[in-house]
């Protein structure tokens, strides 16, 4: 497809040769921009030779530059890409954030592209049905539970976050038919919640993932929610998987609150309406 033409640069960008990485770079700089250079232009941002680009351009399927562009238009018009790249230590703050806000941005827009919406009903269902419900979350993760927790005790049923992993593993072995268990975790490779999903299925929880497709804690849970974006959590801080996390909690949220139906409003009022006199009131202009 031709939106996949940006996901191959950067697959590939350590492939090319030292010209046309040059090249590569400055198109995934800014791609909008790169579709209106002319090959005189992009040569001379790359530091390159006109040939080179052209042979850049061949490299990935396209009869020449202006092939090439018509190629990128399409790529772009297939959603938001994931071009920001990482930061670099002499980025000015301007710079690395545009380039967190463009990751997060891109990222948000290839998920949504890619999620499951049959997944997204199956949990649904399973969290409408639910006696009680458990949070299960590590690092950044735990705190994505946490704010889960805060979503879903609207459903006036028993919801509680845990994060630590004592408590979840207790908490697993003591659980019951009827209760739902939602483990959140990125890399899915976590041995303790794979561990703890086991537990808690093996007592009779149903087991949710919002994780990794293909991984050892999404082969033990009973239904995932996947979750696939280009970040490598084992040697940075997470960023764009843990936005993506909670978005998805607030479309399981919404999800479930619809189909609870309207008689379900005046709980979720009374929960508003509680808040009330705990802030100060919006002064009016003029005032």
């Amino acid at each position: 497809m031709a939106h996949d033409l940006l996901d191959r640069l950067r697959e590939r960008l350590e492939e090319l040769n030292r010209s046309e990485r040059k090249v590569a770079n400055v198109i995934l700089e800014d791609p909008t921009v790169a579709t209106s250079l002319s090959i005189a232009s992009l040569a001379q941002a790359a530091s390159v030779s006109e040939p080179t680009v052209n042979r850049f351009c061949r490299n990935f399927g396209a009869k020449g530059y202006p092939d090439f562009k018509i190629k990128l238009a399409q790529s772009l018009a297939g959603g938001t890409p994931y071009v920001t790249r990482a930061v670099e230590p002499g980025d000015s703050a301007t710079q690395y954030t545009h380039k967190i806000f463009g990751a997060t941005i891109a990222a948000l827009d290839e998920a949504q592209r890619e999620i499951d919406m049959a997944a997204i009903e199956r949990m649904v269902d399973y969290l409408t049905q639910a006696k009680q419900i458990h949070i299960f979350g590590l690092g950044a993760s735990g705190a994505v539970a946490q704010d889960a927790q805060h979503k879903f005790f609207r459903f006036n049923l028993p919801v509680m976050a845990y994060i630590d992993v004592l408590m979840q593993r207790m908490v697993a072995a003591a659980c019951h038919t009827g209760d739902v268990v939602v483990i959140i975790s990125y890399t899915g490779r976590t041995r303790e919640l794979v561990d703890i999903a086991r537990l808690a299925r093996d007592a009779g929880a149903v087991v949710l993932g919002i994780t990794a497709p293909n991984s050892p804690l999404a082969n033990e849970c009973t239904a995932t929610l996947d979750v696939a974006t280009p970040e490598d959590t084992d040697h940075y801080m997470p960023m764009t998987s843990r936005v993506i996390q909670l978005t998805l909690i607030d479309a399981l949220a919404t999800g479930v609150t619809l189909r609870r139906g309207e008689d379900f409003l005046p709980h979720l009022k009374k929960i508003k309406d509680s808040l009330r006199d705990t802030r100060f009131p919006v002064e009016k202009p003029g005032k």
